[in-house]
């Protein structure tokens, strides 16, 4: 082997048993591995020997190489257990037999706001759903009236993995799932299909004061015979002034989704400016709340319900922004924020 790789050898292990911390590690690395490195340095310089000497100096320089990666590796990860160990050591020890703190913390608010929610429902019959947040594209879109190439996708800004799978955009992903698990019996004992199945829904969204990429939702929905729109403003109103405490202003206008015709967007006045304009409800006086609206036959009919003989009404409510407007919460991005000195202030009312 070649004296100049055999010193380099030697300064390098020297080296490598005097570093005492990762920083050093990481400098040293870069020293002997780097782009101008002294390993590297062996190899750009083959150009100057003869010939007959290129491949055996090649092959010893490249053992090296393969040596150093390995006790510069083995050494990294030395030096990582013994700072983790040194880091434990300094925390502060703990007496487990010590009485617990009388503060225990708090629910998160959408935590809050969706039990009081199921508990509204439940109380007017509806069962509680539960539904992955990963499904697949038949039950997010195409089971609910959205083909693909259809340019409603476009508006959803939908996470896809790579196994063909996506991460839910919407908790209309569960509507099919739940005609198919209670229709049949709708169709044999004719009781009302009425449930609601909230979730977490992500989308790749820009956030700013009301646009988050994960975010809460409150699907519901009931099918029975001659169900029509004045069913679903009844219960949305009954679930508003539940939450609220008192009369909520809300409006219906009309509004596109293709898994209901026809279709509504019910908006509350905010209660965070009063109706005179923020930046949460984009300084109109309106918070979009609730997309809802009569399903639509072609949903009912991929259920296995028969559009001819059943109605049903489906919304899409926003937990997110109604906890929002319940806590007086200005910014959607504090919810998802993890800070214990904004989300702590928030107790059950109940």
């Amino acid at each position: 082997m070649d004296d100049r790789i055999l010193q380099l050898k030697e300064k390098m292990e020297k080296e490598l048993s005097d570093v005492s911390d990762l920083a050093e590690m990481d400098r040293l690395r870069v020293a002997y591995l780097g782009k101008k490195g002294s390993i590297t340095a062996l190899l750009k310089g083959m150009k100057e020997l003869a010939a007959d000497q290129k491949k055996a100096f090649g092959a010893d320089v490249n053992k090296l190489k393969e040596l150093a990666m390995t006790k510069i590796e083995a050494r990294t990860q030395e030096l990582r257990k013994k700072q983790i160990e040194l880091e434990i050591a300094a925390m502060p020890q703990f007496d487990i037999s010590s009485p617990a703190p009388k503060e225990l913390g708090s629910y998160h608010p959408i935590t809050l706001v969706q039990r009081q929610c199921e508990t509204i429902f439940k109380s007017m019959g509806f069962t509680v759903e539960d539904y992955p947040e990963v499904v697949t594209d038949y039950e997010c879109f195409e089971a609910v009236n959205i083909p693909k190439h259809h340019p409603a996708r476009d508006m959803q800004d939908t996470y896809y993995l790579e196994n063909g799978q996506l991460l839910k955009s919407q908790t209309s992903a569960a509507q099919n799932a739940i005609l198919r698990k209670y229709g049949p019996a709708l169709k044999e004992k004719g009781v009302p299909i009425k449930a609601i199945f909230p979730g977490r829904c992500f989308r790749n969204e820009a956030t700013d004061a009301c646009h988050e990429n994960t975010f809460f939702q409150m699907e519901g929905m009931m099918v029975d015979k001659n169900i029509s729109i004045s069913n679903l403003i009844y219960f949305m109103k009954t679930m508003l002034s539940e939450v609220f405490r008192k009369d909520i202003r809300v409006r219906l206008r009309p509004g596109f989704f293709p898994f209901v015709e026809p279709g509504f967007e019910l908006d509350i006045s905010c209660l965070i400016c009063g109706g005179e304009g923020c930046p949460s409800c984009k300084h109109s006086g309106w918070l979009e709340l609730c997309p809802c609206g009569m399903i639509h036959p072609n949903v009912l009919r991929e259920g296995g319900i028969d559009p001819d003989e059943y109605t049903g009404f489906a919304f899409g409510l926003g937990l997110t922004r109604l906890a929002m407007m319940k806590y007086g919460i200005k910014d959607i991005r504090d919810l998802n924020s993890g800070s214990l000195k904004v989300l702590s202030q928030f107790t059950d009312d109940e």
